[in-house]
């Protein structure tokens, strides 16, 4: 029987989730904790499989908390409950040790697809969340490929803006006229398509570039 603590505030999602998995064979939710201090009180008494974990805690952060269960209990397998879809708090939920990541509107079949699936020692991203994330390594992947080819004098100069350089600074460094500099930063804006020094240092990053 597979052990599963659910941890949340909110009556309804708990009520939902009991409701989901009552009659599902091998799995029980057998407790529940409305605060992340009496989560860690639970698992102190008793090993759970599986945990189920609001990342919106009323006396602390979710992520901090899936962090330290990973670390203390690192056979118990995590999945967040959340509203949320934004990439950054799926990758720092992974990051910390999260097994898979689900939205408080999943549907029931999905519920169980995640808890079997985390069992197996996969990752398990609900759809939308799936989605989310190829959508961030696209984006990534279109930019590394659309890098525009620079000159050795150009990627020299976008080296030392990065290090936070001025234009005549830059000058004095590689023996050249402030005005030659300038030319070879305008000629870096354009290739990068970028109007700010700020973004043409960011898109340089995304595409391997400069550190």
């Amino acid at each position: 029987m597979t052990q599963i603590l659910l941890i949340d505030d909110h009556p309804l999602v708990v009520d939902g989730v009991k409701t989901m998995l009552a009659s599902v064979e091998g799995l029980l939710v057998s407790a529940f904790a409305k605060t992340a201090q009496k989560a860690l009180d639970m698992l102190k008494d008793q090993h759970f499989e599986v945990i189920l974990l609001d990342l919106n805690l009323p006396d602390r952060d979710g992520l901090d908390l899936c962090r330290e269960i990973h670390q203390l209990y690192p056979t118990s397998k995590i999945i967040a409950l959340t509203s949320s879809n934004e990439t950054g708090l799926i990758t720092q939920f992974l990051q910390r040790g999260g097994n898979g990541y689900l939205l408080k509107n999943m549907e029931r079949q999905e519920l169980i697809d995640a808890i079997e699936q985390v069992q197996m020692g996969k990752i398990y991203l609900c759809k939308s969340s799936n989605a989310k994330i190829l959508e961030q390594y696209r984006n990534v992947e279109s930019a590394t490929q659309q890098a525009p080819i620079l000159t050795r004098r150009e990627k020299e100069i976008l080296h030392w803006l990065n290090e936070g350089l001025t234009g005549p600074q830059i000058a004095k460094q590689l023996f050249l006229s402030p005005l030659t500099v300038e030319t070879h930063r305008k000629n870096l804006m354009q290739k990068f398509e970028a109007n700010s020094l700020q973004m043409l240092l960011k898109l340089a990053r995304q595409n391997h570039l400069i550190d």
